[in-house]
């Protein structure tokens, strides 16, 4: 019997082995257009960022290894250009030379894998823009960072490769930037997950372009200018598309197989293609998804190796082994996190109109009590009614591959929440706890089915009509004021029971707390008195904040600083300050906040405390903190899900009147969207900017009009955002007088005559303001009520509360609101 295997990766260069084990007698050849068969595909981008020092670790055979030891006759660098399968033979082109010939088959298998999508953009085609599919991309990559000075970098597309691509050219001492057309990085998660990634990013130094596509690239010298179709141009010394990849199907469709509806090769439930003795496996193929019944692509490395075990014995032994399908289980290390998904996720069965729930829990990777207990979340989808799971997501620095890989397999038998309580798991101190976060993600799961805790989504809160609902807050004083959801009543769960009459009757009630166990204690006391409007917000906080904080990063770096990734506003601590230090490592909210207060209050004025936690929502709130309770936050840095800060406790400050002799700084509050008190602000400002001084305009309510873009950004608003956005002024170019204003003309005269009369616009005494150093924050506050989301806002304007405010008053001589 004479087998033909098309293509060395992953599932030809398993079939191969397995026909061989089947059939000792068998004659098989094993075409390759490359150079290389089995190798290590997904560890190229660690490879090139120097993760995987070296090369030939990649291969785990050469050709010539693998065909003495399999016996197989490897034909690298030769190219299946044609098949006919009514005579049962194959064309085949010999790279080096181009002279072909034709060789004859009894069974032929397919695994030509998949090619990168490369869109006919302007200028993709220029030097130092590159796709990583193969070895050969590979090479070519790593000998231009070897011949270049790569400082900056472009990744285009935020899938696995691109991601793992952008850590890597991270560490190999670029600044990176990533640009992806959706919402979110890694499609197969929820934007709710993906945002914890996006802040890690963030943190990381990595500079995200969500929402922005690219029009063209255009070179200057060596520099790569890429172009969104927005108008914004990113530099870069080099760019990796990683946009995504298609099934190879070229050659099956000239031969007249069938291609399936998603584009891949049709195959049945063998393996089989619509042609007798051709067989199909890897990324080229489509298969129905075992939730769905519906046909899909599936380019994971695991089912293609899988794939090609199940065919090699049905070519050698009869269609004896059906194939059951993937459900898509993924993982990928984006820098110190891991993330990590199963299944359907939420958008895609709302996509597929299945129904579904939702839930999410955040866990400590083992025992809180034991050192370096880090943040687990997990999320998974389940049917409402029978609680059939149909996927899973997690995010977190460790144990993350063990809880997906249950729950892939409970899922590929049909499992249900009630099937996470029941794993036995084992258990130790350094490896889980008493309860698995599976287990808990189960309980939480089944309390939702049942009706024992009503939830509520973070997007439905975010959507919440405080005229028809309360938010009520039960955490402590302290986590309250380190942040919140907009227009929530601060009722800690301890004083809840005493003080129920605050709480309304005739409205639904909204709870959270950090993670979702006191909303939950909360909602049955609730529920016990009488209450019936009453839902915890899934997830608690942790999980709201993440999804609605805005993509802001400390700015551009300077390459030098690149290594120090895991520095976030790092100074140096003198050895010679007092400093106390506390591992408040996997304490759940609201502890590492308790003890941070609890020691603080116990310590002297001038000495340091120096805090490491597990919670990444503390490290972010740190800086809120000491701003509102007048300590000093001397650095705040991270490392593999460890977030360190330290804290100088604040002297008491006496009250002393600020004079014109001590101080030149000025301070404005811009309350109105008037073109005439714009005008004046402005003219205040840059005025006071030249004498020297620090000035500062904080922009509140209608004053955020003035500091609008001209050109509206694309962002996603709620209903009331859609009304004030619709209502009110969309930029400064639209703003009226306050008197005369005459529907529109008042204004128009007033511009018509400052023109005439040499006057600068309003949008050129901005500039000149910003030019000059002029500080505009805009109210966060004020931004949450009208709706204005900060993609509207000009790049320099920050982003502040009262305190930012009150500290630039306080050292201000002259405060004035306009």
């Amino acid at each position: 019997m004479k087998y033909i295997v098309i293509g060395g990766v992953a599932g030809g260069a398993t079939a191969a082995a397995r026909i061989r084990r089947n059939d000792e007698s068998a004659e098989i050849i094993l075409f390759e257009k490359g150079k290389y068969v089995s190798y290590a595909n997904c560890g190229l981008p660690y490879y090139i960022g120097g993760t995987i020092p070296e090369r030939e670790s990649l291969f785990l055979q050469t050709p010539e290894s693998f065909g003495e030891r399999f016996n197989v006759d490897v034909r690298v660098l030769n190219e299946v250009t044609e098949i006919d399968w009514q005579k049962k033979t194959v064309t085949v082109r010999r790279l080096k030379d181009g002279s072909e010939y034709v060789e004859n088959y009894d069974k032929l298998l397919l695994s030509p894998g998949a090619t990168p999508v490369r869109p006919p953009l302007p200028g993709i085609d220029s030097e130092g823009i590159f796709t990583l599919r193969d070895v050969t991309d590979t090479d070519r990559i790593k000998a231009y960072i070897t011949s270049n000075d790569i400082r900056r970098a472009v990744v285009v597309g935020a899938g696995f490769i691109g991601l793992e691509m952008a850590e890597n050219l991270h560490h190999a001492g670029a600044e990176v930037s990533i640009v992806e057309m959706a919402n979110q990085v890694m499609a197969p998660i929820d934007y709710s997950m993906a945002t914890q990634v996006h802040q890690h990013l963030l943190q990381k130094g990595v500079t995200l372009h969500l929402e922005q596509s690219v029009e063209k690239f255009s070179k200057r010298g060596k520099q790569i200018d890429v172009h969104f179709k927005s108008g914004q141009i990113v530099e870069a010394d080099m760019v990796i598309l990683s946009i995504g990849v298609r099934p190879a199907t070229a050659l099956a469709k000239a031969a007249g197989l069938k291609i399936g509806e998603m584009g891949g090769i049709w195959v049945d439930e063998y393996l089989q293609t619509s042609a007798a003795d051709i067989y199909a496996v890897g990324d080229a193929i489509e298969f129905p998804h075992p939730l769905t019944g519906k046909p899909w692509l599936n380019y994971l490395a695991n089912p293609a190796n899988r794939q090609g075990r199940v065919v090699a014995d049905n070519m050698v032994l009869g269609n004896i082994t059906k194939y059951e399908g993937a459900i898509g289980t993924s993982i990928a290390k984006v820098f110190d996190m891991t993330v990590a998904s199963t299944g359907l996720a939420a958008k895609r069965l709302k996509l597929l109109e299945i129904p579904y729930r939702s839930s999410w829990t955040h866990s400590g990777s083992h025992a809180g009590y034991y050192p370096d207990s880090l943040p687990l979340s997990l999320k998974i989808t389940f049917d409402p009614q029978s609680g059939k799971l149909y996927g899973a997501q997690s995010v977190g620095y460790d144990g993350v591959d063990k809880r997906i890989d249950q729950i892939a397999l409970l899922i590929k038998n049909g499992g249900t929440v009630y099937d996470l309580i029941k794993v036995e798991h084992a258990y130790a101190p350094p490896f889980s706890s008493a309860k698995d976060p599976i287990a808990i993600a189960g309980y939480v799961a089944s309390n939702i089915i049942s009706g024992a805790m009503p939830v509520v989504t973070w997007r439905e809160m975010q959507e919440a009509d405080p005229r028809t609902t309360m938010i009520l807050d039960v955490r402590t004083a302290d986590e309250y004021s380190m942040g919140m959801i907009p227009g929530a009543v601060n009722i800690p769960l301890d004083e809840l029971r005493s003080r129920l009459a605050e709480i309304p009757t005739d409205k639904a009630v909204y709870i959270y707390c950090a993670v979702g166990v006191r909303g939950y204690l909360a909602t049955k006391i609730l529920m016990a008195n009488g209450y019936t409007q009453v839902k915890n917000l899934s997830g608690g906080y942790k999980t709201y904040q993440a999804a609605v904080a805005p993509l802001t990063h400390a700015g551009p770096r300077s390459v030098d600083s690149i290594h120090n990734t895991n520095a976030v506003n790092q100074q140096p601590v003198e050895s010679e300050v007092k400093t106390v230090k506390v591992d408040a490592c996997g304490l759940q909210c609201p502890g590492p906040v308790l003890r941070l207060k609890q020691t603080i209050d116990s310590m002297q004025a001038g000495e340091r405390l120096e805090m490491t936690a597990t919670d990444a929502g503390f490290s972010r709130d740190a800086q809120a903190w000491c701003n509102s309770t007048g300590n000093s936050l001397i650095s705040n840095t991270e490392n593999r899900g460890k977030y360190t800060v330290v804290i100088e406790k604040g002297q008491p400050k006496a009250c002393t009147a600020v004079s014109s002799c001590d101080d030149k700084n000025k301070t404005l509050i811009m309350f109105s969207d008037d073109l005439d008190k714009a005008l004046a602000t402005f003219v205040l400002a840059n005025g006071a900017a030249a004498t020297g001084g620090k000035v500062s305009i904080f922009f509140t309510f209608w004053g955020l009009n003035v500091i609008k873009k001209a050109k509206k950004a694309k962002v996603k608003k709620d209903f009331f955002g859609k009304m004030f956005g619709f209502m009110l002024p969309s930029n400064s170019l639209k703003l009226k007088l306050s008197k005369m204003n005459m529907f529109g003309i008042g204004s128009r005269m007033m511009r018509h005559i400052m023109k005439q009369k040499g006057v600068d616009s309003l949008e050129s005494l901005r500039q000149q303001a910003l030019d000059q150093g002029v500080e505009f924050i805009a109210c966060q506050m004020s931004m949450d009520v009208m709706g204005v989301k900060q993609e509207e806002l000009l790049d320099a304007v920050t982003i502040g509360g009262v305190a930012s405010y009150m500290e630039r008053a306080d050292k201000a001589n002259v405060n004035l609101f306009i």
